[in-house]
């Protein structure tokens, strides 16, 4: 224990020198801001983190500049600016294991609040505070104690030189590119989009692609993570080597740590000759491990070693080998929350959150969903050798109010499906084309009310959304039964059982 004890702090001092290394090659302010709050809520495992800035020319007002997208809200910005207030005046850091019973403020001031245990330290440049870092735990995760004070602090001292000098680079000397550009730019490494979600995940390529260091994506299944891995590998320094990738979840237990680190002949049955792990092909280059939260307990230790030591060993060699390969992983799930619910090694949950990246759903984005649907008409109508032009308003329409459960993978099954079942001579993809299970749908997403009444019952238009979520599933995972349980959590019995009693059939 007192072994895992010391890897885990050990990590956190990495996870540290690696923040400081990153914001050394930023010029981009909103970019150092997403940083130092990403890496200090990582850091002390916290439930909301904000940033707060005094204002440079009166000195006497603050105002919150950068939130966590969970922090975002009236209750955080209140314990914010209250803290805040206190640590500005007293120039002095700020714990506390329960706000609402803290003596340091009137009674019952955070009473309504959802925090419970706070830390608060300020931001400091040449001895003057330019802000404070506030960092909130609700109930469930437990107070926060003096080692994660002096994490933040130390979080403090590494970031504040940083906002100083970034704010001044980006007022004087910095000219962002244009949305313009910087969307040119990147549909042609096939990333489309034009809203302000998916212009925020490109200036964070932008960024990150500047640094080599280990990277971490995550976003739900389908979002178009490895389209992101595979830019940041071509806008990076290393792109003239090459980008290898490997689903995690797509292989074997037994056969993953073979795949990573190759073997030699004779290592075990079927090995009848010498083959190099993945880790060796991308030497020099990128290696994208997806779904890195499926890799076996065993291999984490193993891939931990790597990532410290830069050598590999093939299965069944006594040898090691040195590699040059920057990680960048993916997953689908928070590791953060595996990592508080032991699933996954803390340590390695550091060394791969060097430079944290977040991929939005196709839900936070629907005003891209046009754009990408008519991506993928004109795409998949040469591939079928038609002339479709467009989509009528009211199938457009429909698309724009769909869940998306399997994001931008999902659209584009959607959409190619709508292709291969047009007529040939047809230029518009109207209601007619659509298949009767969504023009069920459409009809049903389209006038739920009439007259102030419902069409249906509650009893049948819970089981038509219901029908359309598991359809939604099974249509991104290919009709995978078990991975569309898996996506939608719940057991392979219920799912074949829900299918049966909801007639859902593969077309």
């Amino acid at each position: 224990m007192d072994q895992t004890v010391a890897d885990n702090g050990y990590a956190k001092l990495e996870s540290l020198v690696d923040l400081a290394h990153i914001l050394g090659r930023q010029n981009d302010y909103e970019e150092v801001l997403r940083l130092v709050v990403e890496k200090a809520s990582a850091l002390v495992g916290s439930d909301a983190a904000l940033v707060m800035l005094v204002n440079p020319r009166t000195r006497d007002t603050l105002r919150t500049v950068f939130a966590q997208k969970n922090a975002d809200d009236e209750q955080s910005h209140f314990v914010h600016t209250n803290i805040s207030g206190w640590v500005v005046l007293n120039d002095s850091p700020f714990l506390s294991p329960d706000i609402r019973s803290d003596g340091r403020f009137r009674k019952r001031l955070f009473e309504r609040v959802r925090a419970k245990s706070a830390i608060c330290v300020p931001l400091k440049a040449e001895n003057v505070v330019i802000g404070t870092l506030l960092l909130l735990r609700n109930e469930e995760s437990g107070p926060f104690t003096d080692v994660d004070l002096s994490l933040a602090g130390k979080v403090s001292a590494i970031s504040s030189p940083f906002l100083r000098c970034t704010q001044e680079i980006a007022r004087y000397f910095t000219v962002p590119p244009s949305k313009h550009a910087l969307l040119s730019k990147y549909a042609t490494l096939g990333l489309l989009g034009k809203s302000e979600k998916f212009i925020s995940l490109l200036v964070a390529i932008e960024a990150a692609a500047r640094c080599d260091v280990t990277i971490l994506l995550e976003g739900e299944s389908g979002t178009g993570k490895e389209l992101v891995a595979r830019a940041l590998h071509r806008l990076s320094s290393r792109s003239e080597s090459k980008f290898v990738a490997i689903d995690c979840g797509a292989i074997q237990p037994h056969l993953v740590e073979s795949e990573l680190f190759g073997h030699v002949k004779g290592a075990f049955t079927g090995a009848v000759a010498d083959r190099k792990g993945l880790l060796q092909e991308a030497d020099g280059g990128t290696l994208f491990m997806d779904e890195i939260n499926n890799l076996p307990v065993e291999m984490q230790s193993k891939l931990l070693r790597v990532l410290q030591d830069q050598e590999v060993r093939p299965v069944g060699s006594n040898q090691t080998r040195t590699i040059d390969v920057r990680i960048i992983s993916a997953s689908s799930s928070s590791l953060r929350d595996m990592v508080m619910g032991k699933r996954f090694r803390e340590d390695l949950y550091y060394r791969l959150n060097v430079y944290p990246i977040v991929v939005s759903s196709l839900r936070e984005r629907v005003e891209d969903i046009p754009l990408l649907a008519d991506h993928f008409l004109t795409m998949f109508s040469r591939e079928q050798r038609k002339e479709i032009d467009g989509f009528h308003e009211e199938v457009l329409d429909y698309m724009k109010r769909r869940q998306w459960t399997g994001n931008v993978r999902e659209l584009s099954n959607f959409v190619e499906r709508l292709v291969t079942l047009t007529n040939a001579k047809q230029r518009i993809i109207d209601r007619k084309v659509l298949p009767p299970e969504l023009q069920k749908e459409l009809k049903s997403a389209g006038r739920i009310y009439e007259d102030g009444s419902p069409m249906k019952s509650l009893g049948e238009n819970l089981a038509d959304y219901e029908e359309r979520l598991i359809r939604e599933a099974l249509d991104s995972c290919h009709w995978n039964q078990s991975r569309a349980a898996r996506l939608l959590q719940i057991s392979e019995h219920t799912m074949r059982y829900k299918m049966a009693k909801l007639h859902i059939e593969k077309s």
